[in-house]
């Protein structure tokens, strides 16, 4: 008897005992777009309810380990980081809906722009990232910060307890992340040298932790206490460097080598059999994942032999939702800004509130991204800080300004005439307002001018603009006159004209905007009437001096301001022209009169430019314009040329006088077919037919200029160019035909932007 109650109560102590459940820790490597093999290796130990008490990760890891933890499903995972969204936050594209046509100046023969600012040494002004931050910041902060508040800023209290690992090269040292402010620490971990510029925690700039550690086991051992780990390695460390990509060769210098195996008991190692793959490339991340559930299904046993515990999936999604539950929207009330004076704080505050005490993320974002769009800033960095006793977000802004003056550089390279220097000189301020002023000249023996402007950026809820410009423009044709092909058409010319403009606009969604403006313009011509002139002799002078009211309605999405191949142009204007013009004549005038004229009329322009969807390698566009004017003819045949609308679809076109493209009133079209001959080679076939309304006919005794019959004649221009785009600007060689010129075909190479300040004549 005394035997048997010994044996139950030894049994009953068994029975009473406490049990202790396993602590299975996860650790996932850096590999950047390899880390999608991940995805796989945690769908994989779900469906086979391997429990998962901690999570750790670095880079790429730390992503995808923070998303888990925050309560993601590895299929929500795998949906989120294969998404376009994704990849063009990565890529540090902004969305289109994103860039403002209406903040963009006029397009400029600028190659590159340089921040000058003497106090800064010239390697302070050099890009300390390839891949701009801006789109990724504030996805980070989208996804992460509210699970964060839910942890109160504690990694143990999220989903599933995480750790994030960064880089400190202050101590080059290895940091471990464990409270705090969960976007900041897994975008730090992130923050590949000289892709991603590095993130300030603690004061200490944080680059990415496969510096250092990239698989970081010593975390499940030392900070989990793990019983059992599970790794899932996607790369021992960066590739081999390409000889040819600096980006490969320093990263493979910077990362850190890691551990062939985990140097820890009761422990098992996922190597996924992952496919070559551009570093920030996640189009594959379908594929990774299928490796990772794969690599991982292949180590099931052997991680069943240490983990005998199970989690049950209802008990799993129960857990996922009460989680999620408790994660507070992100509605801000309050804006903190760190960098800026009052005023400037004040600006910010209008731009993304716009007065309202509450704003969500969605009515945020477009203010956001505005402010951004208006280059005032360096970097900035977003962090919501969730306040429990308002139940509100603080949205907490790390701004760098810009420096306040900047330089672009340009101009053409030409085996022609059209050689060209560009500088351009910008200030801008943040104020209570946005200030932009520039200076811009173009230096060339065909080309020559100069432009002063200030612009003012009202952003209110609704923003507009004003801006007023002085331009100087002299176009000089006698010192082109290799592509004057007869005696009909005079081979010298010489135009000039001082204008000042000043506009009014509003955007029209994100690409378009409507403008209003006022031109006061004196435009001063020289010419010869006819080839038969000495150097003793004078030219005729016509002064037209005039002003020009008008409105103007365009939607821009090209995505380049010479040789595009995506995006559309609309252009719609409407000109009303009150003028003089004074007639001097010169000494081979065959008048000898003084003539004095008033002219005024309206025109109206249409252009439309778009380029369609590929098919495969190649892009057919469309580009057509039409003018309808009433516009009277000046007092001489040249002078009316010169004040003519002109058709100039091919770049090259603007610096010819072809007498057979201009009239009062026409309608030009044609077709462009595009073809991708490698990465950045453009293969570009475009042909135009002119339509004039009446062509300009000139009288040969009076020179005087007469209108022909209606739509009785037209011309066509063809052109055939290959383009290489390159990072300063296009490399082109060009065929150009003219129709009904002695010499049509003229051959050019060039190295730049045949682009000029706008003319004062729409």
């Amino acid at each position: 008897m005394f035997k048997r109650l010994l044996v139950i109560l030894i049994s009953g102590l068994f029975c009473c005992a406490p049990v202790h459940s396993q602590k299975v820790a996860v650790i996932l490597s850096g590999g950047a777009s390899k880390g999608g093999a991940h995805i796989g290796v945690l769908r994989a130990l779900e469906e086979q309810h391997i429990p998962i008490s901690f999570i750790a990760g670095t880079s790429v890891g730390a992503i995808i380990g923070g998303l888990y933890a925050s309560g993601y499903t590895p299929d929500e995972i795998e949906k989120l980081i294969s998404s376009e969204e994704f990849q063009r936050n990565a890529s540090g594209l902004m969305y289109d809906q994103y860039v403002y046509y209406y903040r963009r100046e006029e397009p400029n023969a600028s190659w590159i722009s340089l921040d000058l600012n003497p106090k800064k040494k010239l390697t302070s002004s050099l890009p300390v990232s390839l891949k701009s931050p801006f789109m990724v910041d504030f996805r980070f902060m989208e996804i992460f910060a509210p699970p964060n508040a839910a942890a109160e800023g504690d990694f143990n209290k999220l989903f599933i307890p995480f750790r994030c690992v960064v880089a400190d090269i202050d101590s080059s040292s290895a940091v471990i992340i464990k409270k705090g402010d969960l976007p900041s620490a897994i975008r730090a971990s992130m923050s590949i040298p000289f892709v991603y510029n590095p993130v300030v925690l603690n004061n200490k700039l944080m680059y990415d932790g496969g510096m250092y550690n990239n698989f970081p086991t010593n975390v499940a051992a030392d900070d989990f206490k793990a019983d059992v780990i599970i790794g899932s390695r996607v790369a021992e460390r960066y590739d081999k460097p390409d000889p040819e990509d600096p980006v490969s060769q320093l990263l493979v210098m910077l990362m850190g080598k890691q551990s062939s195996n985990i140097p820890y008991p009761n422990s098992v190692l996922i190597l996924p059999n992952v496919p070559k793959v551009d570093l920030l490339d996640f189009s594959h991340t379908a594929v990774l994942a299928d490796s990772g559930y794969a690599a991982a299904m292949r180590s099931i046993a052997s991680i069943r032999k240490l983990v005998h515990d199970t989690v049950n999936s209802e008990d799993l999604l129960r857990r996922r939702k009460e989680f999620r539950s408790r994660q507070p929207a992100l509605i801000f009330d309050s804006i903190i800004t760190k960098g800026l004076n009052r005023a400037q704080s004040t600006y910010v505050k209008q731009v993304l509130k716009h007065g309202k005490e509450l704003i969500s993320l969605d009515e945020l974002r477009p203010g956001y991204y505005r402010f951004i769009d208006e280059g005032f800033v360096k970097t900035i960095y977003p962090v919501a800080r969730y306040n429990p006793q308002t139940a509100h977000y603080d949205l907490i802004l790390d701004i760098h300004k810009s420096d306040k003056f900047s330089a672009d550089f340009g101009g053409n390279l030409s085996l022609g005439t059209v050689n060209e220097a560009f500088l351009e000189i910008r200030y801008k301020y943040l104020w209570s307002k946005a200030l932009h002023f520039l200076a811009n000249g173009y230096f060339g023996k065909f080309y020559a001018s100069a432009k002063i402007s200030g612009r003012m950026d009202f952003n209110s809820k609704y923003p507009w603009y004003i801006n007023l410009d002085y331009t100087y423009n002299h176009f000089d044709y006698f010192k082109n006159s290799t592509f004057f092909f007869d005696d009909k058409t005079p081979s010298y010319i010489i135009e000039r004209e001082y204008f000042g403009n000043a506009s009014i606009g509003i955007p029209v969604t994100n690409a378009g905007k409507l403008e209003l403006g006022m031109v006061y313009a004196f435009t001063n011509d020289k010419y010869y009437q006819s080839n038969q002139f000495t150097r003793y002799d004078t030219a005729d002078q016509t002064g037209f001096n005039y002003f020009a009211p008008s409105v103007c309605f365009e939607l821009n999405s090209l995505n380049r301001k010479q040789y595009p191949n995506a995006g559309a142009r609309l252009l719609l204007s409407f000109t009303y022209v009150n003028g003089h013009e004074d007639f001097l004549p010169g000494s081979t005038s065959p008048s000898m009169n003084e003539i004095e004229e008033y002219h005024d009329w309206f025109a109206l322009k249409l252009l439309y430019d778009n380029y369609f969807k590929s098919l495969g390698p190649v892009k057919f566009g469309f580009y057509g314009e039409m003018v309808v004017s009433n516009q009277q003819l000046f007092s001489n045949y040249v002078s009316t040329l010169i004040h003519s609308p002109a058709f100039q679809p091919i770049p090259e076109s603007q610096t010819l006088i072809l007498p057979n493209f201009r009239a009062l009133s026409y309608a030009g079209a044609g077709l462009k077919v595009l073809v991708r001959v490698f990465k950045k080679i453009d293969y570009r076939l475009e042909g135009y037919l002119f339509q004039p309304y009446q062509e300009i006919y000139e009288d040969p005794l009076t020179h005087t200029a007469r209108l022909g019959p209606v739509i009785s004649d037209r011309s066509w221009m063809a052109s055939t160019c290959f383009v290489y785009n390159s990072p300063l600007g296009p490399i082109s060689f060009r065929v150009n035909y003219y129709d009904k010129m002695p010499n049509s075909f003229i051959f050019n190479l060039n190295f730049g932007y045949i682009i000029f300040n706008r003319k004062s004549m729409p």
